[in-house]
Order: C-alpha cells, then sequence, then structure tokens
C-alpha cells in the first residue's frame, strides 16, 4: 500500500516545528561542504533537507532575515525560501540546486544585484531634481507660447513644489506601509505620465495641473529612494558609497538641468523639457520592476491625514495669497481670507501635531535648539536658491536677451561652484565644525546678494559671473552643514522622520522663495528695481538665517543629542 502523502498544512506545520533546530545548525555550519562537516547528525541533514535552507544571502534582500539568516518569504506554496549560492559564489538561485551545491555565508553580494538596482533608484532622483531647474530656462518661451504673465510662471514652478512639499512626509509613510518599491514605481509612472502631459498641454492650466502631478511623483520617488537603498545595500560600507552616488546624482541633475533645458529648449521648444522624463521614467521603472526586490510592507507611520491636509490647505492658501496678491491686489477680500485661512490652518495643524498619538510632525524635535536652528537655514537657504534661479533665468532673458541656451552656460558659474563648495564644506565640517561651516556660507551668499543691486542691464558678465559664483557656492556649503547639524541632534530612533523634516523646510522654503521674490518681477517696465529688491530681501533673510545658526546651533552636543535619544 502506498504512503500516504503529507498535507500542504501539514509540511508547513513541520517545518515551522523544525525552525529553532535549524537556526542552532545556522550557528554551526560555517564555511564549507555542509554535508561533510562534522559534528552534523544524520537527523541535522535530514532537517536541512527537508526545509532546504541554507546560510545564503536571499537575492531579494529585503526579505532576508540577516538575524536569523533565513529568507522570510516563502517564494513557492508551502516551501521555504531553498536558494544556495553555487561554489563560485558567482549566480544565486531559488531552487533546484544538489545539496552538494549548497553551502555558507556569502562574503558579498554580486555586483549585478547592487548596481542595477542603485541604477533604478538613481533615475528616479535625478529626474526629480533635473525637473526643479530644467524649466526655469524653459520659462519666457512658456511665457511667449502660452500668453502667460509672471504669475502664471509662478504657478508652474510652485505647482511643483508645492505638492511635493506638501507630500514629502506622507510618501515616505506610504512606503513604510505598502512596501517601497510599490510606492517607488507609483511615483515612477505618475512622474512620467505627467511628464508626458506637461509636453502634451494645451493650454497654461493644463501645463500647471500636470505640473502639480508631477509633484507628487516626486513625492512618492524622493523617500522611497532612499529607503530602498538600505534594503539593497546590507553592508554599512557599501550603503554610504551608494548613498554618496545617490547624493551625488542631486548635483549632476541640479547642474544638467539649466544646460540641457537651453540647449533642448533651442532646438525643440519648451515641450522638450518635459519629453526627456519620459525615457529615463521608462527606463527606471523597469529596472525597478526587473532588478529591485520586492519590499515588505513594515506597518511604519501612521498617516495622519488630517494633519496632512491642514498641511496642504495651510501652505497652499499662503502660497495663493503670495502669487496673486499683485494680480487681486494685497488688500483684496480674496487675498485677506486666504492669509487668514492658512494661519488658521496652521494652528490646527499643530493641534493636531501635538494631541495625536501618531504625528506626522513630531514637534518634540524642535524643542532641540540645533534642530529647529537648522530647519530655519533650510527654509532660508531654499529660499533665496530658488527665488534667485527662478529672477535671474528671467534676468538673463528678457533684460540681457540671452538665448535659453546662454542662459544655462551663463548660470554655469552658479552650479560649477555649487559642488566645489559641496565637496570641500564635507572635508571642512570635521576640522571647524557644521556651525562655523553655515555661519561662514551664509555670509557668502547674503553679500552676494546684496552685491546684485548693483546689476543692470549694462553690467558686464565678468562681475556677474563673480557674484553667481559666490552665491552658488555660498548656498551649496551650508546644504551638508545644515544636514549635519539636524541629523546629530536627533534621537537616532527619530532620524529617518528628522531628514524628511529638513526636506520638507527646503521644500516649503522654495515655494515661498518663487512666490514672494518673483512677485517683485512681475511688471516688465520696473524689473530691475523689482529685481533688485528681491535680493535685498533675499540678502536679509540669509542674515535671519546666520543669526539663528550663530546663535542657536550648537554642533558640539551632537553625541549627547544621540544619547538622550537611545
Amino acid at each position: 500500500m502506498p504512503q500516504e502523502q503529507p498535507t500542504r498544512e501539514e509540511t508547513i506545520q513541520k517545518r515551522k516545528d523544525f525552525a529553532p533546530r535549524l537556526m542552532e545548525l545556522n550557528e554551526k555550519v560555517l564555511f564549507g561542504d555542509i554535508w561533510e562537516r562534522p559534528g552534523l547528525s544524520k537527523r541535522d541533514r535530514s532537517l536541512i533537507t527537508v526545509a532546504r535552507i541554507t546560510l545564503s544571502h536571499c537575492p531579494r534582500p529585503r526579505e532576508w532575515n540577516q538575524q536569523r539568516r533565513t529568507c522570510r518569504t516563502v517564494h513557492t506554496s508551502g516551501f521555504l525560501c531553498r536558494m544556495a549560492e553555487r561554489d563560485d559564489g558567482g549566480q544565486h538561485s531559488h531552487g533546484g540546486l544538489s545539496r552538494k551545491r549548497m553551502i555558507t555565508i556569502p562574503t558579498q553580494q554580486t555586483s549585478r544585484q547592487t548596481m542595477m538596482p542603485l541604477l533604478a533608484v538613481c533615475l528616479g532622483y535625478f529626474m526629480t531634481i533635473l525637473d526643479v531647474t530644467i524649466v526655469n530656462v524653459a520659462l519666457v518661451n512658456i511665457k511667449e507660447q502660452l500668453s502667460a504673465n509672471v504669475t502664471g510662471l509662478q504657478w508652474i514652478v510652485d505647482g511643483y513644489a508645492l505638492v511635493f512639499a506638501s507630500l514629502l512626509l506622507t510618501g515616505g509613510a506610504l512606503g513604510d506601509r505598502r512596501g517601497s518599491r510599490t510606492i517607488f514605481l507609483v511615483g515612477f509612472a505618475l512622474f512620467t505620465l505627467a511628464s508626458t502631459l506637461c509636453s502634451l498641454a494645451p493650454t497654461l492650466l493644463v501645463l500647471q495641473i500636470a505640473r502639480a502631478v508631477q509633484g507628487l511623483g516626486a513625492a512618492l520617488l524622493v523617500p522611497n529612494s532612499l529607503a530602498l537603498l538600505n534594503t539593497i545595500y546590507m553592508d554599512a560600507r557599501k550603503r554610504a558609497q551608494a548613498i554618496g552616488i545617490w547624493a551625488a546624482v542631486a548635483s549632476m541633475g541640479a547642474l544638467s538641468g539649466p544646460l540641457l533645458g537651453g540647449v533642448l529648449v533651442n532646438a525643440f521648444g519648451w515641450r522638450s523639457i518635459f519629453l526627456i522624463n519620459l525615457p529615463i521614467g521608462i527606463l527606471g521603472f523597469l529596472l525597478t520592476f526587473g532588478c529591485v526586490a520586492p519590499s515588505t510592507p513594515q506597518g511604519g507611520r501612521s498617516l495622519d491625514l488630517p494633519g496632512q491636509v491642514a498641511s496642504i490647505l495651510a501652505l497652499g492658501m499662503l502660497t495663493f495669497a503670495l502669487i496673486e496678491g499683485n494680480s487681486l491686489g494685497r488688500l483684496s477680500p480674496l487675498i485677506l481670507a486666504a492669509y487668514a485661512g492658512s494661519v488658521l490652518f496652521f494652528l490646527l495643524l499643530l493641534w493636531r501635531e501635538k494631541t495625536t498619538s501618531h504625528p506626522m510632525l513630531p514637534l518634540g524635535l524642535f524643542q532641540e535648539r540645533t534642530f529647529s536652528a537648522a530647519n530655519v537655514v533650510a527654509v532660508c537657504q531654499t529660499f533665496t536658491f530658488m527665488g534667485f534661479l527662478f529672477v535671474m533665468s528671467l534676468f538673463l532673458q528678457q533684460v540681457k536677451h540671452y538665448s535659453p541656451s546662454l542662459t544655462g552656460v551663463a548660470l554655469l558659474p552658479s552650479f560649477g561652484c555649487a559642488l566645489l563648495a559641496t565637496s570641500l564644506s564635507g572635508g571642512l565640517m570635521p576640522r571647524i565644525g557644521a556651525k562655523r561651516v553655515m555661519v561662514i556660507g551664509l555670509l557668502l551668499s547674503a553679500l552676494a546678494c546684496f552685491g546684485f543691486v548693483l546689476v543692470d542691464a549694462q553690467t558686464s558678465y565678468l562681475l556677474l559671473a563673480c557674484l553667481l559664483a559666490v552665491l552658488g557656492f555660498g548656498l551649496a556649503a551650508v546644504l551638508p552643514a545644515m544636514t549635519e547639524a539636524a541629523i546629530s541632534q536627533a534621537p537616532r530612533a527619530q532620524s529617518g522622520i528628522a531628514s524628511g523634516m529638513l526636506n520638507v523646510s527646503r521644500q516649503v522654503g522654495g515655494v515661498i522663495g518663487v512666490a514672494i521674490l518673483g512677485t517683485l518681477v512681475g511688471n516688465q517696465q520696473t524689473f530691475l528695481s523689482g529685481m533688485h529688491l528681491a535680493f535685498v530681501i533675499a540678502g536679509g533673510v540669509l542674515v535671519l538665517a546666520l543669526v539663528a545658526a550663530w546663535v542657536f546651533a550648537n554642533t558640539t552636543a551632537s553625541a549627547a543629542g544621540r544619547d538622550r535619544g537611545r
């Protein structure tokens, strides 16, 4: 009589019963052929044979439990992961290998396991940063072809930044709850589709809406790109290298935006700056789908929908009042109502975050003076950068009558010195401290802003290039220093949310900068006087940041700040 086969449920239960013994075996078996290792009884070998577990890393790194040294996923119905690494250490497989091919702990992940996912993650981040700077050199061309005024151009820039800033923390929380890879793919799809809609936009309103959808895609891409790096690279040293590459991609995106945008607008018109996202988005989506392991939802943070709605309405009403006040009148009932609504929803946001058990913005972090000062610096730094880029792009094309491609080249001193400052800032911080680096960068930036008061239509490009170089160098030097100051003072368990809040502060600063400084250059007849006032305001904002950094930042307390959070 043939032996009765166990049911699927019985097989799964049997393997669960084997788990404690298998963990003990994992401690015994270190190197070599496990079937020839001494000290393994016949029953022990049988357990490994039945459960089909090895000590190799799973090619799906998010699913590999490093602590228990087992794969957490049932890859085929009723069977635990039976992945093994070949004897030559080259390829991995999820089954079909003979017992003698099953070996022990690998020393490294293969390059294909890490390089292609890294490329996918960097493409997503590159695309979002590229769109921040590339659109500015196309503004005059958009203004001419879609009959837009400066207010309409402000919404093209701020529509993207507003949604990006408002939903950045929510994008990270969704990645925790639904899986970073899934949300990253959704972000890629949204950003690519929105870019297509931007390129086909028949009216200014459609373009503005499509830019807002791009901002939503960016809010899903950016936080989850960093989360995916943390799961792809399990080795701390390689993870640090990958994050360095990821950060360098941001600099490349910012630098290439004006250059690439100028060439594309000159050759094909403003629609081409959005079409460039299609091959990048499609390639990134396919690489993510094919090479990045599915992420396991972690439960993570609550979405805090009431807080999210309050933050969107507060920032949205403030942006509306600042941008539309120029055309509707600063004291018109609608603008005053928008200001009042912004204050009301901001107070509701503070009340909500203080009373809820799962806040979107843990207000307790702001009790640390250095963290608060770093966020003030972040707002002021990006306020100046985004406002400067908007105003200077219009000045070079409308007043100096540069072509879009020449405008991109003219902005090179600013972005080139920014790259130099980023590398130098990292080397200076261990020597003189992040606080002093911030102060030096803010001082240089403020002096450059005040120097732009001397610029007019007849100013030589040599003077203009010097001011651009100093401003770009100073603003870029501030960025790594303020990031280090903020993260070092946050409790270790909240370093992720602290980084997210710093990014939100930067995006909010950019939204307000374009809204305020862009409004001042809305009239072509008074453009130069408006530009001078804009740079005086930007310089004053940087002085405010300098005072906040000098008085409140205390970078020597980083270790204590971390210890308090342990």
